[in-house]
């Protein structure tokens, strides 16, 4: 039997599956059919007042690609500073669910000129990844008569140790380089753009706290350096994310409050010249990745030379992170449950398999369970980012999944 991950605080002390406190037969009702997502707004909300009471003077940025799914922003967008985005279309969403322009920043490299023009024309700031998209941006601001509000994100020379996926650090197709960034600062404010200040996000999904520590630090004395040569005050230094959540067996939850002191330590004693700027961490799948479930029904159940196999009806098309073929090296196991026997004992040992034909949607893999026949449903976990869409829906066919946002005894 293989381990699994550990099951999110919010639903493990629940003698059976309540996702924003509506047991899983009520909310199959209202999906009408499995598979489909459940997103609980009052575990967001309570994510982000402890970030707040940890970071008392730090800004938060939602990174919207981690879930795009537009109830869950709009409820998201009333909560925090600001939204981070990758993509004209986040962009409109970012908008559309009320979060001022002047508090969006558009970040990602390969930027269209109709993408920029956009951002320009709605106030948004852009995060150059290259002198090659500042001067666009520059020419295109120029063009349409409006002041281009443009900050620098910043390839460091340093990278966050133990994250999951670097940004930063040696050759990158992300930001610009740190050596050259006082030069293009200059630039941009010779050419009098309206300059936002410095993007520097070094990777993502770390679980160690003296890792990120020591990013946060780095940062924080990296952009001294780039203002002080520039000689020019960044109003806002984005210090990124990178907050890593506890996806598998032998995982931690990530002690933010032992962060939140040392940053403050550090900003504290940060040097003179970034004494009026504000800050800011960006976080995405910190936010909402243990809000989310993902619940798919079982359609049989089969036994091939003496393994039990559960056939479900949702699978990798929509739940790609979680049959391990995204982003991760060695396939593990999410946290897994059956969702109508969840405080019962495990009794078997099963692997879960989705619709697809390919041997590559596994979403269980050798795992523990109470005994699961055909109409009950699995339940996998922390699939609150990077779920439906950053799977590939469209394989084989099959129907999009319904996504449900609850907000208390309200679906958004």
């Amino acid at each position: 039997m293989k381990p699994t991950g550990p099951i999110p605080e919010a639903f493990a002390s629940n003698d059976q599956l309540i996702i924003g406190r509506k047991t899983v037969q009520e909310l199959i009702d209202i999906a009408v059919d499995t598979p489909f997502f459940a997103y609980d707004v009052d575990a967001i909300r309570q994510r982000i007042g402890r970030f707040r009471a940890a970071f008392p003077n730090v800004q938060l940025h939602y990174a919207v690609k981690a879930n795009p799914h537009r109830p869950l922003v709009r409820a998201i967008a009333a909560m925090v500073d600001g939204i981070d985005v990758a993509s004209e279309g986040e962009a409109r969403l970012a908008l559309d669910a009320g979060m001022t322009s002047a508090d969006i920043s558009f970040a990602g490299p390969g930027k269209r000129d109709r993408e920029l023009e956009t951002a320009i024309r709605a106030g948004i700031t852009i995060n150059l990844e290259s002198e090659g998209e500042a001067q666009r941006a520059l020419a295109i601001g120029e063009r349409i008569g409006i002041r281009p509000r443009l900050a620098v994100r910043v390839n460091p020379d340093f990278d966050l140790k133990g994250s999951g996926m670097k940004m930063g650090g040696g050759a990158k197709p992300f930001g610009v380089d740190a050596e050259r960034v006082p030069a293009l600062i200059a630039r941009i404010v010779a050419a009098g753009a309206d300059y936002r200040g410095l993007h520097i996000f070094a990777g993502s999904q770390a679980l160690m706290v003296d890792a990120i520590v020591e990013a946060q630090a780095s940062a924080l004395m990296l952009a001294a350096r780039l203002s002080n040569e520039s000689q020019v005050v960044p109003p806002l230094v984005n210090l990124g994310g990178g907050f890593g959540v506890p996806y598998f067996a032998g995982d931690k939850p990530l002690d933010i409050e032992a962060i939140g002191v040392a940053l403050e330590t550090a900003l504290a004693a940060r040097d003179p010249i970034l004494t009026d700027s504000a800050f800011a961490i960006e976080l995405g799948r910190w936010i909402v990745a243990e809000a989310g479930v993902y619940l798919t029904r079982v359609v049989d159940r089969k036994v091939s030379h003496g393994e039990t196999f559960l056939v479900v009806d949702g699978g990798l098309h929509h739940q790609l992170a979680a049959s391990g073929n995204f982003g991760t090296v060695v396939r593990r196991n999410y946290p897994i449950a059956n969702a109508l026997r969840f405080g019962a004992p495990v009794e078997e040992e099963v692997s879960v398999v989705g619709c697809l034909c390919t041997p590559l949607d596994l979403l269980g893999n050798q795992v523990g369970l109470p005994r699961t026949g055909v109409g009950d449903v699995i339940a996998i976990f922390m699939a609150g980012a990077y779920g439906a869409s950053a799977s590939p829906q469209s394989f084989l066919g099959h129907p999009v999944p319904v996504e449900l946002t609850i907000d208390g005894d309200v679906i958004l």
